[in-house]
């Protein structure tokens, strides 16, 4: 009880109700913002869904284009591929044709080896003996004389010389050139014999050979080191 001038009041839930009544009903309870604004909330969850559907659609759409994405440069690898294939299956394409070498070259053509210009006029078998009365040799076998026409084509001064010529026969064997033999030939000019350029020299180069054999080609150098030419003797 409160006390006021001496006077006591009642207090509390039951201080002014009569002995025996019942206590008054209490206050009712004041409903959330959400129960009384039904209309408001329905409109936020329903904009709260849309917005949620949105980002949840937006995110649906971005996989296929990521996936388009990387399909499209392993097309395009592909292609490549497909024409680099292409050439294997075309034709391969024909090589030219090589020229022919000197080797067909014969008796009266002339063919070249570094600084000399070589032109075979004539070739001489069987001749069992070169010189003269006083000085000469003889055959082993037989002598095959090549006479030939030799120019310098170069620019600068070139030794001819008899030694490194080759001579094959009709079974395939090499003969070397008969240096002494070609001493006691008059007019042999194959002997170490300068030739300077633009000026030709008829010369005879001298071959011992076995008696049954036939000469079949020679090959002509300009010098020791060069890679020489080859002319046919057969007809």
């Amino acid at each position: 009880m409160n006390h006021t001038d001496g006077q006591t009041f009642p207090h509390g839930p039951g201080a002014y109700a009569t002995p025996g009544a019942p206590y008054p009903p209490e206050p009712p309870k004041q409903k959330s913002w959400f129960a009384r604004h039904k209309i408001l909330t329905a409109i936020l969850v329903l904009v709260v869904l849309v917005v949620a559907g949105t980002a949840l659609g937006g995110g649906e759409e971005e996989a296929p284009s990521s996936g388009t994405t990387s399909e499209a440069p392993a097309e395009e690898a592909a292609e490549p591929a497909a024409d680099d294939a292409a050439p294997a299956d075309a034709a391969p394409a024909e090589e030219p044709e090589e020229p022919a070498d000197d080797a067909a070259a014969g008796v009266g053509d002339p063919v070249r080896d570094g600084k000399f210009e070589f032109t075979v006029t004539e070739v001489e078998t069987g001749v069992s003996e070169v010189g003269d009365e006083f000085l000469s040799e003889q055959a082993q076998g037989q002598f095959v004389l090549v006479h030939m026409t030799v120019s310098n084509i170069g620019d600068q001064a070139q030794m001819l010389s008899g030694s490194n010529q080759t001579l094959v026969d009709d079974q395939g064997r090499e003969h070397s050139a008969n240096g002494s033999a070609a001493i006691y030939l008059e007019g042999s000019e194959t002997f170490l014999n300068d030739i300077n350029p633009g000026n030709s020299v008829e010369g005879t180069v001298v071959f011992d050979i076995p008696a049954d054999a036939q000469p079949a080609a020679i090959e002509l150098h300009d010098s020791m080191f060069s890679g020489g030419v080859t002319v046919s003797l057969t007809d």
